[in-house]
């Protein structure tokens, strides 16, 4: 093994390693919350020796941080021309992996939380400002939006609608309805941002996604078998000589 291939095993390893951690971290967070979670909760579930852990993140303050900025890694936002529409698709496809994603979950859940592990750090709502800010200008430069409309000024709104809403979806359903609700909000915000034109062409559903081709059982294909050839006629067997009979005089001899 070349020396510069030595030196890239253990960085491999390492941000596997890193990875491991912060994945189960913001599953034990989700669970359990700041107060609830430990580091030894979160070791067991990486499976990861306690130096693997202090080598990475020396407190649970320092990786609770790391989760609740980290929340959008991973996320892959629907497809789709940028503008109004595709942020109207942002906000309905976050409501939907608000349901089921760890990751974003735990990470909202400790914005929410922050308080108590000793911050009060707006960092992760401004990443989500500079998100939804930057599908607004998309939106104003194809004159999408009513000329009174400040991008920024509706990103912060947007930022704290959604979060407000998810907050009351996750104490009354568990987030079951958030999709709807966040839908609701569009219906009676579109009115007084979006332009007249489009207004109405505007969907409040996610697009339906691409079918799943349906897996193989083996991947292995067998050949189909080749046509047997035709079978030749068999041949007409031939007429048994017949025997001849023997004279008298041959049987006599």
């Amino acid at each position: 093994m070349s020396e510069r291939k030595q030196q890239r095993a253990p960085q491999l390893r390492a941000v596997q390693t890193k990875a491991a951690i912060l994945r189960a971290a913001a599953e034990v967070f989700d669970e359990f919350g700041f107060s609830g979670a430990s580091i030894s909760k979160i070791m067991k579930r990486a499976d990861v020796t306690q130096g693997g852990m202090y080598f990475h993140f020396s407190s649970k303050e320092e990786l609770a941080y790391a989760v609740m900025v980290g929340q959008g890694d991973g996320l892959e936002f629907p497809a789709g021309e940028d503008g109004l529409q595709h942020l109207v698709d942002i906000t309905l496809y976050l409501a939907e992996q608000l349901r089921h994603n760890p990751v974003l979950r735990a990470g909202v859940r400790l914005a929410v939380e922050q308080g108590e592990f000793g911050l009060r750090d707006d960092v992760a709502y401004q990443a989500w400002v500079l998100e939804f800010r930057q599908q607004l200008r998309f939106a104003r430069a194809k004159g999408e939006l009513q000329p009174e409309v400040d991008d920024h000024e509706l990103a912060w709104v947007l930022v704290s609608s959604f979060t407000g809403a998810q907050l009351f979806s996750q104490a009354s359903t568990g987030r079951v309805d958030l999709p709807q609700r966040i839908a609701s909000l569009w219906r009676y915000l579109l009115p007084a941002v979006a332009a007249d034109d489009i207004r109405d062409g505007l969907r409040l559903t996610l697009p339906p996604s691409e079918p799943t081709p349906e897996p193989v059982a083996d991947s292995k294909v067998e050949p189909e078998p080749e046509p047997e050839p035709e079978s030749a006629p068999a041949p007409t067997p031939a007429p048994a000589p017949k025997r001849r009979s023997r004279s008298a005089s041959e049987k006599r001899a």
